[in-house]
């Protein structure tokens, strides 16, 4: 039996699982792992938790689908992009990792748009605009606030890398997070020379750039011997955590879309030729798919939005969950379920760690609007089920603007598993929302990249269409949707009405 490995370095956990030749999976484990704040908005990891949580993770798959070593015959790799790991020269980790919802580099995007000429120039350069979430601010901000440590640094690498070069010693990327840096020519698939030589960075200090299927090196001796795998295991360039989500959704053709409901939330649309939005409001990457590119909107605070409510205001809740053995989600969605389309004028904007698509405002902040003596905790969790439902149309309106053509949308991430949530969301969107029979997202998309560059696919389409298929579907309701085209310009209008007020509340928590 040929076994393929998928192992995705995400927020929270490291996620590995095994894979057969036919898609089927095998086994599967989360390890869990620590987040620190240092100071307001930033957010930071010790790659060394990664790498323990991999061990960890791959030895109890291998155990639980009783595999032997001979049998994994490829890994793929994903995680959460733009985070920026800093290297010395003997390759050891400088500092704490900084994330992708760290907001700390405000400045930096300021300096990055004028050293590149502009922010159009800047977009005609690398595709996307400068923000505070991507990797090369904070390169810029460990130059200017770090430079003890920036003057150590000889290479920087994103997590999913970081583990690579644990695994085969190789200082290696592939496009589809490269292009989450705002390093690379989205459209040429290579490093932008012009802009790192505007910025001051030498491309040396980045690593090389292969292709999501491409095989990147086997396993070192020490690695194989750690995670109980041998020394001709290939590791693949593998992808981004929302490149391989949307190819572990089967998002690799023309005209299909999905929604990921994570901490974060990502609306994702694959693209056969480049379109970039000049306005700088949606991302446009490098696909995993060879060859091919796609657009993504991305909201911070999705399903993390979800988790703050749980965890500041329903811990009774989360004991009665406990005592009766059930997800307190089911608990607290089931409550939003007896409340109306619309929450009853009640808005939530889900901008708890600032916004991204399409405002790029760190200084943006979560708030409810439209509260009422008649409104109870079932509005208030139906309206954040609501609000970022609402972000992630936006996303979808502006892929529509630019013509990207969309026949359909799958919903994915831990908020898919809620049928309240799909229901908003085909409601929201006018449009039937399915599901499939994989729910493993970046893992089990890797998994098929690992499959494709080990020769048991000819490419990732032929991959997803041997093994994903669709298993459900949710078809809006008319009047929701007449409710939701009524209140979503008033979300829309929010931001705009309350856009100074957020730089001014922001201006107070310094």
């Amino acid at each position: 039996m040929s076994v393929f490995l998928g192992i995705d370095i995400g927020t929270s956990g490291t996620k590995a699982l095994a894979i057969d030749e036919r898609g089927k999976i095998l086994a599967d484990d989360l390890q869990t792992y620590p987040l620190y704040h240092p100071k307001p908005l930033w957010s930071e990891q010790d790659p060394e938790d990664w790498w323990q949580a991999t061990i960890r993770s791959v030895r109890r798959v291998m155990r639980a689908a009783r595999l032997k070593p001979s049998e994994v015959r490829a890994i793929g790799l994903s995680g959460q992009m733009h985070g920026s790991v800093f290297l010395d020269k003997r390759h050891k980790v400088i500092r704490r990792a900084i994330l992708w919802n760290d907001q700390r580099t405000a400045a930096e995007c300021r300096e990055i748009e004028e050293l590149a000429g502009g922010r159009e120039r800047l977009i005609e350069m690398v595709a996307n605009p400068a923000l505070t979430g991507f990797t090369a601010p904070k390169i810029l901000w460990l130059r200017n606030h770090e430079p003890r440590n920036f003057d150590k640094t000889v290479k920087i690498l994103l997590p999913k890398d970081e583990i690579r070069r644990r695994l085969t010693g190789e200082l290696a990327t592939e496009v589809s997070d490269a292009s989450g840096m705002l390093l690379l020519d989205v459209v040429g698939r290579a490093w932008s020379s012009e802009l790192l030589s505007r910025l001051g960075l030498g491309v040396d200090l980045l690593a090389r750039c292969y292709e999501s299927e491409e095989v990147t090196g086997t396993l070192t001796p020490q690695a194989a011997e750690t995670l109980g795998l041998t020394t001709a295991c290939l590791v693949v360039g593998g992808a981004g955590d929302c490149a391989a989500g949307a190819v572990g959704n089967g998002i690799v053709e023309r005209g299909v879309l999905s929604t990921s409901l994570g901490t974060s939330g990502v609306v994702f649309v694959h693209s056969d030729q480049v379109k970039i939005d000049p306005a700088g409001r949606v991302h446009t990457f490098c696909h995993a798919v060879h060859g091919k590119w796609h657009m993504m909107g991305v909201n911070l605070s999705a399903g993390g939005s979800l988790q703050w409510f749980r965890n500041a205001l329903c811990q009774a809740e989360v004991a009665a969950a406990k005592k009766k053995k059930v997800d307190v989600y089911d608990l607290l969605t089931a409550e939003a379920g007896q409340v109306p389309a619309g929450s009853q004028g009640l808005f939530f904007l889900p901008y708890l760690s600032g916004e991204r698509t399409p405002h790029a405002d760190p200084t943006a902040r979560g708030c409810f609007v439209g509260l009422t003596l008649s409104h109870g905790r079932g509005h208030l969790i139906r309206a954040i089920l609501e609000g970022v439902t609402y972000s992630m149309r936006e996303s979808l309106a502006i892929f529509e603007g630019l013509g990207v053509p969309i026949r359909q949308i799958r919903a994915s991430g831990g908020g898919a598993r809620s049928p309240l949530w799909r229901q908003i969301q085909a409601d929201a969107f006018d449009r039937k929302v399915v599901t499939i029979n994989s729910e493993e997202g970046p893992a089990y998309g890797v998994a098929l990249l690992a499959a494709v560059g080990a020769g048991a696919f000819k490419d990732i389409v032929e991959a997803c269409q041997a093994t994903i298929r669709v298993v459900q579907e949710t078809a809006p309701s008319r009047a929701a949707t007449r409710c939701y085209d009524r209140a979503f310009p008033i979300y829309q209008q929010l931001y705009r009405s309350l856009k100074s007020d957020f730089k001014a509340i922001a201006a107070l928590e310094g």
